[in-house]
């Protein structure tokens, strides 16, 4: 991270989204505690909603970098050379969701990220949950812990879809719930829960049973912290269906004992 986009992260952070954020949304944050003052960790967190990337840094005092997908440093016109010029000066990086080499390639930018001793947060179901339930993971973030050899904190963002649901462009500070008479304020919230060590998986990155087995260790602890439903289905395949106007639910596969991950 350059000293001038340091220095720029920090002045929106601190004099403006920060303070914005704060004073609109109020939002809720616990476990700051579990935040490493100085060295390198891997933030891994639920995905809700457009904002998740706005109200986990404004929670955490160090500063985090993100991975963006590749579109947001790709759109045409003014608007796109804009938002990728904003991206970029707050040291996210682009991502290429389409898997393979690309997707590795990514990866292997965030190891470089922690190698520098800094804060990388990823998001492990690679997209925005369609419907609030939380989604089986990628194993991309298994081997990145497992090379990397950092702390993986869970983070579960809560209510966040609430405040900004899929294709809004503009927040809801209101939400009606069955058995209030009056609408409920939406504050968001961010559970930071303690540290998970994976060091006893070192040099077995390339052991898929291995990275499967990290990954549902990690979803396990989001689900906890988030009070999500888990769903033994990536999001993206949901999306799929939803689109095409099928039910999730029928498809998901039966599981042996409840809806956590294994």
């Amino acid at each position: 991270m350059t000293e001038v986009k340091a220095l720029l992260y920090l002045f929106l952070r601190r004099f403006f989204v920060g303070p914005i954020a704060k004073l609109l949304f109020r939002p809720r944050v616990e476990g700051l505690e579990n935040i490493p003052s100085t060295g390198p960790a891997l933030l891994v967190s639920n995905h809700l909603a457009f904002t998740d990337s706005v109200f986990l840094p404004v929670a955490v005092p160090r500063q985090i970098v993100f991975p963006a997908k590749s579109e947001y440093f790709t759109a045409p016109g003014l608007k796109g050379r804009l938002m990728a010029t904003f991206f970029r000066s707050v040291g996210q990086i682009p991502i290429d969701r389409s898997g393979g080499r690309a997707s590795l390639a990514a990866l292997n930018i965030g190891l470089e990220i922690l190698a520098k001793g800094e804060l990388f947060g990823i998001y492990p179901e690679g997209t925005r949950s369609p419907d609030g339930r939380l989604y089986k993971g990628k194993t991309g973030v298994a081997r990145m812990a497992i090379v990397a050899g950092v702390p993986v904190i869970p983070v579960a963002m809560i209510d966040t879809e609430k405040l900004n649901p899929p294709g809004s462009v503009w927040p809801k500070f209101l939400i009606r719930e069955p058995g209030r008479r009056l609408p409920r304020l939406i504050r968001p919230g961010v559970s930071i829960g303690k540290p998970l060590d994976f060091s006893r998986y070192e040099g077995m990155e390339r052991d898929r049973f291995v990275l499967r087995s990290v990954t549902d260790e990690i979803m396990y602890a989001l689900m906890e912290l988030s009070g999500q439903e888990y769903v033994d289905m990536y999001a993206e395949k949901a999306k799929e269906l939803i689109k095409a106007g099928e039910s999730v639910d029928d498809h998901i596969k039966p599981r042996l004992g409840d809806t956590k991950a294994s």
